[in-house]
């Protein structure tokens, strides 16, 4: 099943965390968009003492700004699936918000929906 083309504001997060993974050359990025419509985009944090997938940033850095809930949310990685601690941080903040998950090429593989 193809999934549905994406609306601009999706297209939006997508293209932002394709675009942190691009420039940081990290295996992943994510960007998640609150309810009031900011953005927060991230890459993978991969230090000897520090270990985070960029959903978890991303998370991390809309929480912390105050955020009080998501909508939506963009994954760009190779893999076939959200990280679960990510996916976790997601629903932490936002139990129905979108899930969005892309190759890198920006391809939508599956939106996971609450």
């Amino acid at each position: 099943m193809t999934p549905e083309p994406l609306n601009a504001e999706d297209a939006k997060i997508v293209t932002l965390a394709r675009s942190t993974r691009a420039r940081s050359r990290a295996p992943e990025g994510a960007a998640v968009r609150d309810l009031d419509g900011r953005t927060y985009a991230a890459a993978t944090v991969d230090l000897p003492s520090l270990r985070l997938s960029a959903l978890q940033v991303a998370v991390a850095m809309a929480a912390s700004s105050g955020v009080t809930g998501l909508e939506a949310v963009a994954v760009v990685t190779e893999a076939s699936t959200v990280d679960g601690a990510g996916l976790a941080a997601v629903r932490d903040l936002g139990p129905a918000a979108q899930v969005i998950l892309t190759g890198p090429d920006g391809a939508v593989r599956e939106v996971l929906r609450d």
